[in-house]
C-alpha cells in the first residue's frame, strides 16, 4: 500500500460543522482520521457520510456491532479500516486477540464465538458472498433479534462495505496507532 491516499487529505481549518464533529469523534490528543480528513475536502459529503455510521447507541450491543464491523471489513480486506476499530473498540467489546485472528481468517463456526457471535459472522458471509440472506438465515436473526435490530445489522453492514470501498479505493494508508491484520 502507498504511503499517500490517492486524493489528498483536506488541511485545517476546517467548516466550522466539519470540525465540531471531528472534535466529538476523535479522543483528546488524536487528530482526525485520514479518512475523515479526505471526506472534510467537500461538507455534504462529509455530514452525509457521517450520517450514517451507526455507532450511536441504538438496537446492538457494542459488541454485535464490532463483530459485523470487524467481519464486513476484513471480509473486504479494508485494513484501514479494522485496524481503527481494533484499535478504538476490539477491547471494549470484549473481543481476543483469538477472535481478532478468526473473524480476519477463520469462519462463523470456529470455536471461539457464542452462538450470537457465529450468527452474526453468518449474516457478514452471506450479504458478502451474494448480497442477500435466505430464508432460513433470515429466521434465525428474527429469533435472535427485534426488526429494527435485523435493519441496523444490514445497515451497519452496508454502510461497512461503503467505507471499505473508500478505504480501499483510495489507498489509504494504515493510521499510526492502528492495528495490522493479524498474520
Amino acid at each position: 500500500m502507498s504511503a499517500a491516499p490517492r486524493i489528498a487529505p483536506a488541511d485545517p481549518p476546517y467548516a466550522p460543522q466539519v470540525q465540531a464533529r471531528l472534535d466529538a469523534l476523535m479522543p483528546p490528543g488524536v487528530p482526525p482520521l485520514v479518512l475523515f480528513r479526505l471526506l472534510a475536502r467537500d461538507e455534504r459529503l462529509f455530514q452525509r457520510f457521517m450520517g450514517g455510521g451507526l455507532l450511536d447507541p441504538g438496537h446492538l450491543t457494542l459488541r454485535q456491532r464490532e463483530v459485523v464491523i470487524f467481519r464486513v471489513t476484513a471480509r473486504c480486506r479494508s485494513e484501514y479500516e479494522w485496524g481503527v476499530h481494533a484499535a478504538f473498540f476490539a477491547a471494549r467489546a470484549g473481543l481476543e486477540a483469538n477472535q481478532l485472528h478468526a473473524i480476519v481468517h477463520g469462519g462463523g463456526d470456529d470455536a471461539c464465538w457464542s452462538a450470537e457471535d457465529r450468527l452474526l459472522i453468518r449474516l457478514c458471509d452471506a450479504l458478502h458472498a451474494c448480497c442477500d440472506i435466505d430464508d432460513a438465515l433470515w429466521a434465525e436473526l428474527r429469533a435472535a433479534f427485534s426488526a429494527e435490530a435485523v435493519l441496523e445489522l444490514l445497515l451497519l453492514a452496508g454502510f461497512y462495505r461503503t467505507v471499505s470501498y473508500l478505504t480501499n479505493a483510495l489507498r489509504l494508508p494504515p493510521e499510526s496507532f492502528a492495528a495490522r491484520f493479524p498474520a
